[in-house]
C-alpha cells in the first residue's frame, strides 16, 4: 500500500450519478494512483476495477458516486476486500502515512511461503489493513488464492532482486564513484510511490544501516 495524492476536481461524468466507472473516471484514477493497484501495488494490472473504498451496498448513492470513495484496484484485491473491509487505512488521506504505519518485508526466496506484514503504530484501521494485506499476499484459503498469492510473492521477489543489483553495486569496492552515484539514483527509483511494490522496497532500505539515509531523505 502506498500514499496517493487524489485530484481535487471530480471527473465530470460523476455529476449525473448514472455511472461511476466512465472513461474519465478510469483515466483520472489511473493517473492519480500511478497505474497501480492501491492494495497489492501491482503496476498495470491485467484486470482493473473502479473500487468503492467504503461499500455502498447498492443503496447509498452518495457513496456510490462520491469521487473520494472511488479507488483503483486489481480485480483480485477487490474480490478479497469485498464488503468485509470498510475500516482500512486511507492511502488518500494526507494525514495518514501508510509507509510509516505498516511494515512489509518481501519473501527471502522465489518460493517463499509468506511475506511479513506488521503494524508499526496503533491507529484506527491498522488491524483491518494488516489482515487484508495478509490475505492478499499470503492467502491459502483456496487453491486459486494460493496460486495467485504465490505468483504475487514471486513478482515482489523479482523486484527485490533488481533492487539488490544496485545495492551490491553501491557496496562494491570495485565500483567507481560515478557507478556508486548511479546505483543510488537507481535505488531511489525503486522507492518512488509510482514504482511497483515500493512499500516492500522502502522497508528493505529502511533496515539497511548505511542506505537508510535514502528513507530519511523522503521523510524530510
Amino acid at each position: 500500500m502506498f500514499n496517493v495524492i487524489r485530484s481535487e476536481d471530480a471527473p465530470a461524468s460523476l455529476e449525473d450519478k448514472t455511472k461511476y466507472d466512465s472513461e474519465d473516471v478510469w483515466e483520472q484514477l489511473r493517473k492519480d494512483f500511478n497505474d497501480k493497484c492501491y492494495i497489492c501495488e501491482t503496476i498495470e494490472p491485467h484486470d482493473i476495477n473502479v473500487e468503492h473504498f467504503v461499500s455502498h451496498r447498492n443503496v447509498d448513492d452518495e457513496l456510490k458516486f462520491s469521487w473520494e470513495n472511488l479507488y483503483f484496484s486489481c480485480s483480485r484485491c477487490n474480490n478479497i476486500k469485498g464488503k468485509a473491509f470498510d475500516n482500512l487505512l486511507d492511502c488518500c488521506n494526507p494525514n495518514i502515512d501508510v509507509y510509516k504505519s505498516l511494515k512489509l518485508l518481501p519473501p527471502r526466496s522465489p518460493t517463499g511461503l509468506s511475506v511479513i506484514i506488521e503494524k508499526r503504530i496503533q491507529q484506527p484501521g491498522i488491524d483491518e489493513t494488516v489482515e487484508l494485506l495478509n490475505r492478499v499476499y499470503n492467502s491459502d484459503r483456496t487453491i486459486n488464492k494460493q496460486v495467485s498469492s504465490d505468483y504475487l510473492r514471486r513478482k515482489v521477489f523479482d523486484r527485490l532482486n533488481k533492487l539488490y543489483v544496485h545495492m551490491l553495486k553501491w557496496y562494491s569496492d570495485e565500483s567507481l564513484d560515478h557507478e556508486k552515484n548511479d546505483a543510488i539514483d537507481r535505488i531511489r527509483l525503486f522507492l518512488k510511490p509510482s514504482a511497483p511494490y515500493s512499500a516492500f522496497m522502502r522497508d528493505v532500505i529502511l533496515e539497511d544501516k548505511k542506505l537508510k539515509f535514502l528513507i530519511d531523505e523522503i521523510n524530510e
